[in-house]
Protein backbone atom coordinates (compact mmCIF):
# COMPACT_ATOMS: atom_id res chain seq x y z
CA UNK A 1 0.00 0.00 0.00
CA UNK A 2 1.50 3.37 -1.06
CA UNK A 3 -0.22 6.63 0.46
CA UNK A 4 0.23 9.96 -0.37
CA UNK A 5 -0.51 12.90 1.46
CA UNK A 6 -2.10 15.50 -0.97
CA UNK A 7 -3.74 18.47 0.73
CA UNK A 8 -3.49 19.49 4.89
CA UNK A 9 -5.48 22.13 5.50
CA UNK A 10 -6.76 23.22 8.57
CA UNK A 11 -8.91 20.19 9.73
CA UNK A 12 -9.06 18.53 6.56
CA UNK A 13 -7.09 15.78 5.11
CA UNK A 14 -6.72 14.36 1.51
CA UNK A 15 -4.45 10.98 0.62
CA UNK A 16 -4.04 9.21 -2.52
CA UNK A 17 -3.70 5.59 -1.77
CA UNK A 18 -2.65 2.80 -4.40
CA UNK A 19 -3.23 -0.60 -3.19
CA UNK A 20 -0.97 -2.98 -5.72
CA UNK A 21 -2.44 -5.49 -7.86
CA UNK A 22 -1.04 -8.52 -6.06
CA UNK A 23 -2.98 -7.22 -3.00
CA UNK A 24 -6.10 -7.34 -4.84
CA UNK A 25 -5.56 -10.90 -6.15
CA UNK A 26 -4.33 -12.02 -2.84
CA UNK A 27 -7.46 -11.07 -1.05
CA UNK A 28 -9.68 -12.40 -4.07
CA UNK A 29 -8.16 -15.86 -3.66
CA UNK A 30 -7.98 -16.10 0.17
CA UNK A 31 -11.62 -15.16 0.12
CA UNK A 32 -12.45 -18.13 -2.40
CA UNK A 33 -10.46 -20.07 -0.54
CA UNK A 34 -12.87 -19.38 2.25
CA UNK A 35 -15.51 -20.31 0.05
CA UNK A 36 -14.38 -23.00 -1.70
CA UNK A 37 -16.18 -26.15 0.97
CA UNK A 38 -19.62 -24.51 0.01
CA UNK A 39 -19.07 -24.10 -3.46
CA UNK A 40 -20.72 -27.22 -5.58
CA UNK A 41 -19.62 -28.25 -9.28
CA UNK A 42 -20.32 -31.06 -11.41
CA UNK A 43 -17.25 -33.42 -11.63
CA UNK A 44 -15.58 -32.27 -8.27
CA UNK A 45 -16.39 -33.39 -4.72
CA UNK A 46 -17.45 -30.22 -2.23
CA UNK A 47 -14.19 -28.54 -1.26
CA UNK A 48 -12.45 -30.04 -4.35
CA UNK A 49 -12.58 -27.59 -6.58
CA UNK A 50 -9.44 -25.76 -8.10
CA UNK A 51 -8.86 -21.86 -6.94
CA UNK A 52 -8.27 -21.35 -10.50
CA UNK A 53 -11.98 -22.54 -11.96
CA UNK A 54 -13.50 -20.74 -8.66
CA UNK A 55 -11.45 -17.71 -10.31
CA UNK A 56 -12.99 -17.65 -13.52
CA UNK A 57 -16.54 -18.91 -12.30
CA UNK A 58 -16.57 -16.63 -9.01
CA UNK A 59 -13.73 -14.37 -9.24
CA UNK A 60 -15.80 -11.29 -11.02
CA UNK A 61 -19.05 -11.60 -8.14
CA UNK A 62 -16.27 -11.67 -5.10
CA UNK A 63 -14.39 -8.70 -6.45
CA UNK A 64 -16.42 -6.45 -5.22
CA UNK A 65 -16.64 -7.34 -1.99
CA UNK A 66 -12.80 -7.32 -1.83
CA UNK A 67 -12.56 -3.82 -3.46
CA UNK A 68 -15.08 -2.71 -0.40
CA UNK A 69 -13.43 -4.80 2.20
CA UNK A 70 -9.87 -3.56 0.90
CA UNK A 71 -10.86 0.34 0.46
CA UNK A 72 -12.53 0.62 4.12
CA UNK A 73 -9.54 -1.13 5.88
CA UNK A 74 -6.89 0.83 4.02
CA UNK A 75 -8.53 3.97 4.85
CA UNK A 76 -8.83 3.09 8.71
CA UNK A 77 -5.34 1.98 8.40
CA UNK A 78 -3.47 5.52 6.85
CA UNK A 79 -5.84 7.04 9.55
CA UNK A 80 -4.51 5.17 12.68
CA UNK A 81 -0.66 5.00 11.10
CA UNK A 82 -1.21 9.27 11.08
CA UNK A 83 -3.05 9.14 14.59
CA UNK A 84 -5.66 10.63 13.16
CA UNK A 85 -9.33 10.75 14.79
CA UNK A 86 -11.79 11.41 12.00
CA UNK A 87 -14.66 14.07 12.62
CA UNK A 88 -16.89 12.80 9.85
CA UNK A 89 -17.24 9.91 7.73
CA UNK A 90 -14.27 9.57 5.27
CA UNK A 91 -15.16 10.50 1.90
CA UNK A 92 -14.00 8.13 -0.95
CA UNK A 93 -13.03 8.43 -4.86
CA UNK A 94 -11.79 5.63 -6.96
CA UNK A 95 -9.88 7.05 -9.62
CA UNK A 96 -8.75 4.00 -11.12
CA UNK A 97 -8.71 0.31 -11.27
CA UNK A 98 -9.05 -2.15 -13.80
CA UNK A 99 -9.04 -5.98 -13.08
CA UNK A 100 -6.06 -7.45 -12.86
CA UNK A 101 -4.14 -3.47 -12.15
CA UNK A 102 -3.09 -1.39 -9.35
CA UNK A 103 -6.31 0.02 -7.27
CA UNK A 104 -5.76 3.56 -6.70
CA UNK A 105 -8.56 6.37 -4.97
CA UNK A 106 -8.57 9.60 -3.10
CA UNK A 107 -9.63 9.83 0.64
CA UNK A 108 -11.14 13.01 1.98
CA UNK A 109 -11.62 13.22 6.13
CA UNK A 110 -12.45 15.65 8.69
CA UNK A 111 -10.40 14.83 11.95
CA UNK A 112 -10.84 15.81 14.93
CA UNK A 113 -9.54 18.81 16.18
CA UNK A 114 -7.22 19.06 19.43
CA UNK A 115 -9.30 19.27 22.39
CA UNK A 116 -8.26 20.34 26.42
CA UNK A 117 -11.53 19.96 28.41
CA UNK A 118 -11.02 23.06 31.03
CA UNK A 119 -11.07 22.36 34.93
CA UNK A 120 -14.93 21.81 35.17
CA UNK A 121 -14.04 23.44 39.24
CA UNK A 122 -13.49 26.38 37.34
CA UNK A 123 -17.00 26.92 36.32
CA UNK A 124 -19.37 29.24 37.74
CA UNK A 125 -22.85 28.75 37.25
CA UNK A 126 -26.29 29.79 38.76
CA UNK A 127 -29.02 27.24 38.81
CA UNK A 128 -32.69 28.64 38.93
CA UNK A 129 -35.01 26.67 40.60
CA UNK A 130 -39.07 27.32 41.11
CA UNK A 131 -42.06 25.85 43.13
CA UNK A 132 -45.84 26.16 42.17
CA UNK A 133 -47.32 28.89 43.90
CA UNK A 134 -50.90 28.43 45.53
CA UNK A 135 -52.04 30.98 43.15
CA UNK A 136 -50.38 28.96 40.26
CA UNK A 137 -52.29 26.09 41.38
CA UNK A 138 -55.54 27.69 41.08
CA UNK A 139 -55.21 28.67 37.55
CA UNK A 140 -53.97 25.36 36.25
CA UNK A 141 -57.41 23.49 38.20
CA UNK A 142 -59.43 27.06 36.36
CA UNK A 143 -57.50 25.87 33.32
CA UNK A 144 -58.50 22.11 33.46
CA UNK A 145 -62.14 23.00 34.53
CA UNK A 146 -62.66 24.99 31.25
CA UNK A 147 -61.48 22.29 29.33
CA UNK A 148 -64.14 20.33 30.65
CA UNK A 149 -66.97 22.56 30.24
CA UNK A 150 -70.45 20.73 30.02
CA UNK A 151 -73.86 22.28 28.09
CA UNK A 152 -77.67 22.36 28.87
CA UNK A 153 -80.06 23.60 27.19
CA UNK A 154 -80.79 27.13 26.91
CA UNK A 155 -83.28 28.38 29.72
CA UNK A 156 -85.25 30.36 27.28
CA UNK A 157 -85.96 30.67 23.86
CA UNK A 158 -83.94 32.81 21.79
CA UNK A 159 -80.92 32.95 19.12
CA UNK A 160 -77.59 31.29 18.82
CA UNK A 161 -74.79 33.26 19.57
CA UNK A 162 -70.88 32.58 19.31
CA UNK A 163 -69.86 30.06 21.77
CA UNK A 164 -72.90 28.89 22.17
CA UNK A 165 -73.16 24.53 21.05
CA UNK A 166 -75.73 24.01 18.63
CA UNK A 167 -76.81 20.56 17.71
CA UNK A 168 -77.63 20.08 14.28
CA UNK A 169 -77.83 17.53 11.26
CA UNK A 170 -76.90 18.20 7.80
CA UNK A 171 -76.29 17.02 4.42
CA UNK A 172 -73.50 18.58 1.80
CA UNK A 173 -73.86 18.71 -2.03
CA UNK A 174 -71.55 19.87 -4.41
CA UNK A 175 -73.51 20.41 -7.84
CA UNK A 176 -76.37 18.87 -6.31
CA UNK A 177 -74.52 15.38 -5.61
CA UNK A 178 -73.89 14.04 -2.21
CA UNK A 179 -70.51 13.69 -1.01
CA UNK A 180 -68.59 10.92 1.37
CA UNK A 181 -68.49 12.27 5.12
CA UNK A 182 -71.20 15.18 3.88
CA UNK A 183 -73.94 14.27 6.14
CA UNK A 184 -73.80 13.59 9.95
CA UNK A 185 -76.75 13.84 12.78
CA UNK A 186 -76.93 14.74 15.86
CA UNK A 187 -73.70 16.88 15.38
CA UNK A 188 -72.50 19.43 18.69
CA UNK A 189 -70.58 21.76 16.93
CA UNK A 190 -69.20 24.94 19.10
CA UNK A 191 -69.63 27.98 17.40
CA UNK A 192 -66.23 30.34 17.09
CA UNK A 193 -64.33 27.06 18.10
CA UNK A 194 -63.14 27.28 14.29
CA UNK A 195 -63.72 23.58 13.76
CA UNK A 196 -65.68 23.37 10.35
CA UNK A 197 -64.31 24.99 7.79
CA UNK A 198 -64.41 28.49 7.13
CA UNK A 199 -67.76 30.64 6.75
CA UNK A 200 -69.67 27.39 7.96
CA UNK A 201 -70.14 28.39 11.70
CA UNK A 202 -70.87 32.11 11.25
CA UNK A 203 -74.09 31.21 9.67
CA UNK A 204 -75.34 29.46 11.97
CA UNK A 205 -75.34 32.28 14.38
CA UNK A 206 -78.51 34.61 14.65
CA UNK A 207 -80.98 31.29 14.06
CA UNK A 208 -83.31 29.43 16.06
CA UNK A 209 -83.74 26.08 17.04
CA UNK A 210 -85.88 24.61 14.65
CA UNK A 211 -84.51 26.60 12.11
CA UNK A 212 -83.25 25.06 8.57
CA UNK A 213 -80.85 26.81 6.87
CA UNK A 214 -78.80 26.11 3.62
CA UNK A 215 -75.26 26.76 5.05
CA UNK A 216 -73.02 27.82 1.13
CA UNK A 217 -69.26 27.66 1.56
CA UNK A 218 -66.52 26.78 -0.36
CA UNK A 219 -63.89 24.15 0.66
CA UNK A 220 -60.50 25.49 0.76
CA UNK A 221 -58.05 24.90 -1.84
CA UNK A 222 -55.57 23.10 0.14
CA UNK A 223 -58.32 20.43 1.33
CA UNK A 224 -56.93 17.44 2.14
CA UNK A 225 -60.03 15.61 -0.07
CA UNK A 226 -58.59 16.55 -3.74
CA UNK A 227 -62.49 16.23 -5.22
CA UNK A 228 -63.44 18.88 -2.83
CA UNK A 229 -60.50 20.96 -2.85
CA UNK A 230 -62.08 24.79 -4.01
CA UNK A 231 -65.44 23.59 -4.60
CA UNK A 232 -68.48 25.49 -3.50
CA UNK A 233 -70.76 23.59 -1.82
CA UNK A 234 -74.61 23.83 -0.06
CA UNK A 235 -74.98 21.60 3.23
CA UNK A 236 -78.81 21.54 4.11
CA UNK A 237 -79.01 22.04 8.10
CA UNK A 238 -81.35 21.55 10.23
CA UNK A 239 -80.72 23.15 13.89
CA UNK A 240 -82.62 20.40 16.07
CA UNK A 241 -80.98 22.37 19.38
CA UNK A 242 -79.22 25.50 20.97
CA UNK A 243 -77.23 24.73 24.43
CA UNK A 244 -75.36 27.17 26.18
CA UNK A 245 -71.66 25.78 28.12
CA UNK A 246 -71.60 26.08 31.54
CA UNK A 247 -68.19 25.90 33.97
CA UNK A 248 -68.27 22.75 35.99
CA UNK A 249 -68.08 23.22 39.77
CA UNK A 250 -64.51 22.79 41.24
CA UNK A 251 -65.25 19.82 44.10
CA UNK A 252 -64.59 16.43 44.68
CA UNK A 253 -67.19 14.99 41.91
CA UNK A 254 -65.29 17.50 39.93
CA UNK A 255 -62.02 15.44 40.94
CA UNK A 256 -63.25 11.93 40.04
CA UNK A 257 -63.78 12.98 36.34
CA UNK A 258 -59.96 12.68 36.50
CA UNK A 259 -60.06 9.01 38.39
CA UNK A 260 -59.33 11.46 41.74
CA UNK A 261 -60.75 10.35 44.99
CA UNK A 262 -61.15 13.88 45.77
CA UNK A 263 -60.53 17.33 45.16
CA UNK A 264 -57.22 17.50 46.82
CA UNK A 265 -55.67 14.33 45.81
CA UNK A 266 -56.53 16.31 42.01
CA UNK A 267 -54.43 19.27 43.71
CA UNK A 268 -51.61 16.88 44.55
CA UNK A 269 -51.63 15.65 41.17
CA UNK A 270 -51.25 18.65 39.41
CA UNK A 271 -48.77 20.50 41.67
CA UNK A 272 -46.96 17.37 41.00
CA UNK A 273 -47.00 17.84 37.48
CA UNK A 274 -46.49 21.47 37.53
CA UNK A 275 -43.15 20.99 39.63
CA UNK A 276 -41.91 18.53 36.80
CA UNK A 277 -42.74 21.26 34.09
CA UNK A 278 -40.66 23.43 36.14
CA UNK A 279 -37.97 21.30 36.82
CA UNK A 280 -37.61 20.30 33.14
CA UNK A 281 -37.49 24.57 32.65
CA UNK A 282 -34.88 24.70 35.07
CA UNK A 283 -32.80 22.05 33.99
CA UNK A 284 -32.91 23.45 29.98
CA UNK A 285 -31.69 27.08 31.40
CA UNK A 286 -28.76 25.56 33.59
CA UNK A 287 -27.89 23.41 30.49
CA UNK A 288 -28.15 26.61 28.41
CA UNK A 289 -26.06 28.37 30.99
CA UNK A 290 -23.29 25.86 31.17
CA UNK A 291 -23.32 25.49 27.34
CA UNK A 292 -22.40 29.17 27.40
CA UNK A 293 -19.79 29.06 30.14
CA UNK A 294 -18.04 26.47 28.21
CA UNK A 295 -18.32 28.08 25.10
CA UNK A 296 -16.29 30.80 26.49
CA UNK A 297 -13.66 29.18 27.74
CA UNK A 298 -12.86 26.99 24.91
CA UNK A 299 -11.73 28.16 21.39
CA UNK A 300 -10.41 25.49 18.53
CA UNK A 301 -11.07 24.63 15.22
CA UNK A 302 -14.19 22.98 13.53
CA UNK A 303 -14.70 21.14 10.98
CA UNK A 304 -15.40 22.94 8.20
CA UNK A 305 -17.81 20.08 6.70
CA UNK A 306 -19.60 19.51 9.99
CA UNK A 307 -20.06 23.36 10.47
CA UNK A 308 -21.53 23.57 6.48
CA UNK A 309 -23.86 20.47 6.94
CA UNK A 310 -25.54 22.32 10.61
CA UNK A 311 -26.01 25.48 8.70
CA UNK A 312 -28.05 23.88 5.72
CA UNK A 313 -30.07 22.54 8.75
CA UNK A 314 -30.32 25.35 10.34
CA UNK A 315 -31.19 27.71 7.00
CA UNK A 316 -33.78 24.73 6.39
CA UNK A 317 -35.26 24.94 9.36
CA UNK A 318 -35.95 28.78 9.68
CA UNK A 319 -36.78 29.67 5.74
CA UNK A 320 -40.37 28.50 4.96
CA UNK A 321 -40.24 25.89 1.87
CA UNK A 322 -43.06 26.46 -0.78
CA UNK A 323 -43.05 22.74 -1.91
CA UNK A 324 -42.44 20.74 1.96
CA UNK A 325 -44.03 17.93 0.46
CA UNK A 326 -41.45 17.12 -2.13
CA UNK A 327 -38.56 17.12 0.73
CA UNK A 328 -40.81 14.44 3.12
CA UNK A 329 -38.29 12.01 1.98
CA UNK A 330 -35.42 14.04 3.25
CA UNK A 331 -36.97 14.20 7.15
CA UNK A 332 -36.43 10.47 7.53
CA UNK A 333 -32.79 11.26 8.33
CA UNK A 334 -30.00 13.75 10.03
CA UNK A 335 -28.52 14.86 7.15
CA UNK A 336 -26.00 15.71 9.62
CA UNK A 337 -24.88 12.15 9.87
CA UNK A 338 -26.57 10.21 6.81
CA UNK A 339 -23.97 9.88 3.90
CA UNK A 340 -26.96 8.18 1.45
CA UNK A 341 -28.32 11.02 0.94
CA UNK A 342 -25.68 12.97 -0.35
CA UNK A 343 -27.68 13.84 -4.25
CA UNK A 344 -30.65 15.26 -2.03
CA UNK A 345 -28.28 17.42 0.64
CA UNK A 346 -26.47 18.80 -2.20
CA UNK A 347 -29.55 19.20 -4.06
CA UNK A 348 -30.57 22.09 -1.30
CA UNK A 349 -27.35 23.21 -0.40
CA UNK A 350 -27.15 25.60 -3.48
CA UNK A 351 -30.40 27.08 -1.97
CA UNK A 352 -30.56 26.57 1.24
CA UNK A 353 -29.47 29.89 2.52
CA UNK A 354 -31.56 31.64 -0.99
CA UNK A 355 -33.82 34.79 0.27
CA UNK A 356 -31.84 35.20 3.80
CA UNK A 357 -29.84 38.53 4.09
CA UNK A 358 -25.99 38.83 4.50
CA UNK A 359 -26.78 39.69 8.43
CA UNK A 360 -28.86 36.00 8.98
CA UNK A 361 -26.45 34.04 7.15
CA UNK A 362 -23.79 35.36 9.59
CA UNK A 363 -25.89 34.37 12.26
CA UNK A 364 -26.86 31.56 11.44
CA UNK A 365 -22.99 29.96 10.67
CA UNK A 366 -22.22 31.33 13.76
CA UNK A 367 -25.08 29.15 15.51
CA UNK A 368 -23.95 25.97 13.71
CA UNK A 369 -20.05 26.67 14.82
CA UNK A 370 -21.24 27.06 18.24
CA UNK A 371 -23.51 23.84 17.99
CA UNK A 372 -20.38 21.84 16.37
CA UNK A 373 -17.76 23.06 18.91
CA UNK A 374 -20.05 22.26 22.04
CA UNK A 375 -20.46 18.97 20.60
CA UNK A 376 -17.34 18.20 19.63
CA UNK A 377 -16.35 19.42 23.64
CA UNK A 378 -19.00 17.29 24.84
CA UNK A 379 -17.94 14.27 22.91
CA UNK A 380 -14.67 14.46 24.19
CA UNK A 381 -15.61 14.78 27.65
CA UNK A 382 -17.34 11.73 27.43
CA UNK A 383 -14.71 9.75 25.65
CA UNK A 384 -11.96 10.84 28.42
CA UNK A 385 -13.92 9.84 31.30
CA UNK A 386 -15.69 7.12 29.48
CA UNK A 387 -19.22 7.91 29.98
CA UNK A 388 -21.28 5.78 28.26
CA UNK A 389 -25.16 5.00 28.10
CA UNK A 390 -26.23 0.82 28.41
CA UNK A 391 -28.69 -1.31 26.70
CA UNK A 392 -30.46 -0.91 29.53
CA UNK A 393 -30.79 2.83 30.06
CA UNK A 394 -32.09 2.81 26.46
CA UNK A 395 -34.59 0.13 27.16
CA UNK A 396 -35.32 2.00 29.71
CA UNK A 397 -35.92 5.18 28.21
CA UNK A 398 -37.71 3.31 24.97
CA UNK A 399 -40.34 1.76 27.54
CA UNK A 400 -40.79 5.61 28.97
CA UNK A 401 -41.94 6.80 25.46
CA UNK A 402 -43.90 3.58 24.38
CA UNK A 403 -46.20 4.30 28.06
CA UNK A 404 -46.83 7.89 26.13
CA UNK A 405 -48.93 6.01 23.59
CA UNK A 406 -51.91 3.42 25.38
CA UNK A 407 -52.82 0.28 23.48
CA UNK A 408 -49.84 0.90 21.68
CA UNK A 409 -46.57 -0.25 23.54
CA UNK A 410 -45.66 -2.76 21.90
CA UNK A 411 -46.03 -1.75 18.35
CA UNK A 412 -43.66 1.64 19.84
CA UNK A 413 -40.88 -0.82 21.61
CA UNK A 414 -40.77 -3.62 18.72
CA UNK A 415 -40.21 -0.19 15.93
CA UNK A 416 -37.50 0.64 18.18
CA UNK A 417 -35.89 -2.73 18.40
CA UNK A 418 -36.12 -2.80 14.57
CA UNK A 419 -34.56 0.21 13.69
CA UNK A 420 -30.73 1.27 14.86
CA UNK A 421 -31.19 5.03 14.02
CA UNK A 422 -34.17 5.07 16.49
CA UNK A 423 -32.06 3.67 18.77
CA UNK A 424 -29.65 5.97 17.99
CA UNK A 425 -32.07 9.13 18.36
CA UNK A 426 -33.00 7.49 21.58
CA UNK A 427 -29.19 7.17 22.86
CA UNK A 428 -27.49 10.31 21.75
CA UNK A 429 -29.60 13.15 24.12
CA UNK A 430 -29.29 10.47 27.45
CA UNK A 431 -25.20 10.32 26.85
CA UNK A 432 -25.12 14.19 26.54
CA UNK A 433 -27.23 14.52 29.35
CA UNK A 434 -25.22 12.03 31.14
CA UNK A 435 -22.63 14.41 30.14
CA UNK A 436 -23.77 17.89 31.31
CA UNK A 437 -24.78 16.29 34.79
CA UNK A 438 -21.05 14.79 35.00
CA UNK A 439 -19.61 18.54 34.44
CA UNK A 440 -22.19 20.29 36.79
CA UNK A 441 -21.49 17.78 39.32
CA UNK A 442 -17.93 19.39 39.47
CA UNK A 443 -18.70 23.17 38.62
CA UNK A 444 -19.34 25.41 41.18
CA UNK A 445 -23.49 25.85 41.36
CA UNK A 446 -25.36 28.34 43.07
CA UNK A 447 -28.88 27.98 43.66
CA UNK A 448 -31.44 30.79 43.04
CA UNK A 449 -35.40 29.52 43.93
CA UNK A 450 -37.05 32.53 41.45
CA UNK A 451 -40.91 32.65 40.45
CA UNK A 452 -42.27 30.38 37.86
CA UNK A 453 -43.23 33.39 36.02
CA UNK A 454 -39.45 34.71 35.91
CA UNK A 455 -38.12 31.43 35.20
CA UNK A 456 -40.27 31.29 31.73
CA UNK A 457 -39.82 34.78 31.07
CA UNK A 458 -35.64 34.30 31.11
CA UNK A 459 -36.08 31.43 29.43
CA UNK A 460 -38.10 33.48 26.50
CA UNK A 461 -36.58 36.33 26.41
CA UNK A 462 -32.23 35.44 27.71
CA UNK A 463 -32.08 32.54 25.48
CA UNK A 464 -28.27 31.85 24.18
CA UNK A 465 -27.76 31.40 20.49
CA UNK A 466 -28.38 27.37 21.14
CA UNK A 467 -32.08 28.28 21.24
CA UNK A 468 -31.72 30.35 18.25
CA UNK A 469 -33.18 29.79 15.31
CA UNK A 470 -35.76 26.92 16.22
CA UNK A 471 -33.68 23.48 15.95
CA UNK A 472 -34.93 21.09 13.16
CA UNK A 473 -37.92 19.54 15.40
CA UNK A 474 -40.18 19.65 11.84
CA UNK A 475 -37.70 17.20 10.10
CA UNK A 476 -39.45 14.68 11.90
CA UNK A 477 -36.95 11.22 12.26
CA UNK A 478 -38.35 7.68 12.22
CA UNK A 479 -39.17 7.46 15.68
CA UNK A 480 -41.19 10.42 15.41
CA UNK A 481 -42.80 9.09 12.47
CA UNK A 482 -43.73 5.95 14.38
CA UNK A 483 -44.51 7.99 17.19
CA UNK A 484 -47.55 9.55 15.39
CA UNK A 485 -48.51 6.37 13.72
CA UNK A 486 -48.92 4.98 17.34
CA UNK A 487 -51.51 7.22 18.31
CA UNK A 488 -54.77 6.20 18.58
CA UNK A 489 -56.54 7.09 14.86
CA UNK A 490 -59.04 10.10 15.60
CA UNK A 491 -62.69 9.51 14.57
CA UNK A 492 -64.20 9.65 10.99
CA UNK A 493 -63.57 13.38 10.22
CA UNK A 494 -66.92 14.77 8.38
CA UNK A 495 -66.30 16.76 5.38
CA UNK A 496 -67.69 19.71 6.70
CA UNK A 497 -64.99 19.53 9.23
CA UNK A 498 -61.87 22.10 8.57
CA UNK A 499 -59.10 20.55 7.16
CA UNK A 500 -55.92 19.98 9.58
CA UNK A 501 -53.97 21.35 6.70
CA UNK A 502 -55.75 24.80 7.50
CA UNK A 503 -55.38 24.90 10.97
Amino acid sequence: MQVTETSSEGLKREFKVVIPAETINGEVDARLTQLAPTIRMPGFRPGKVPVALLKKRYGPSVMGEVLEKTVNETSQKTLEERELRAATQPQIEITSFEEGGDLEFNLSVDIMPEITPVDFSTLEIERLTAEPSDKELDEAIGKLASQHKTSEPIKRKRKSKEGDIVVINFKGTVDGVAFDGGAAEGHHLELGSGTFIPGFEDQLVGVNAGDKVDVKVTFPENYGQETLAGKDAVFETEVTEIRETTDPVIDDEFAKLFGMDDLDTLKEAIKGQLSQEYAGAARAKLKRTLLDALESKHDFGVPEGMVDAEYQAICNAVKPRAHDHDHDHDHDHDHDHDHDHDHDHHHHEHAADEGLSDEEKAEYRGIAERRVRLGLLLQEVGRLNNISITDEEVARAIYQEATKYPGQEQQVVQFYQQNAQAQANIRAPLLEDKIVDFIVEMAKVTDKTVSAEDLFKEEEEGESAEKKPAKKAAAKKPAEKKKAQAKKAPAKKTAAKKDSDDA
